[in-house]
């Protein structure tokens, strides 16, 4: 049976992220820093009432990706604890089937850990971002600075 993913960009390369695993989407004005944190976490930010922990999703898949300049999120939860996966660009919503990876589909060796599957989308494969991987991945498995 198809699931809906919201389809999004990180480090330039086409994701699909389950719409189940998304809160809300939202552009994130201030981000207050936390120091002694790694990299890919970029601080606080405060939305509707809730503080989230806002991840640079490109450098928590691969350190040596470019930051993330733009300020658009997709929030969701991970034990217990909300998050703003900074994305370049959020699309449409889009039904598909989950398949298997395919060999070759990696753009580098960094996102294997953070893709769970594959979805075909407008004749190309679209990798499914795992939200929770990036998440441990950003701190290195600490959840939450909040």
């Amino acid at each position: 049976m198809p699931k809906l993913f919201l389809l999004a960009r990180v480090a330039g390369q086409d994701v699909a992220i389950l719409s189940d695993h998304v809160g809300s989407v939202v552009d994130i004005a201030d981000i207050s820093p936390v120091p002694r944190t790694s990299p890919a976490v970029r601080g606080l930010a405060a939305l509707r009432s809730r503080v989230v922990t806002v991840i640079d999703t490109a450098l928590a898949i691969d350190p040596a990706n470019t930051p993330c300049s733009h300020r658009r999120a997709a929030v969701t939860q991970v034990d217990g604890h909300h998050y703003a996966l900074l994305v370049d660009m959020l699309d449409d919503a889009f039904r598909a089937e989950v398949r298997a990876l395919s060999s070759g589909l990696m753009p580098g060796p960094a996102w294997g850990p953070v893709v769970s599957g594959m979805i075909d989308h407008d004749g190309r494969a679209v990798l499914i971002l795992d939200v929770a991987a990036v998440v441990a991945r950003a701190a290195g498995s600490v959840r939450s600075v909040a």
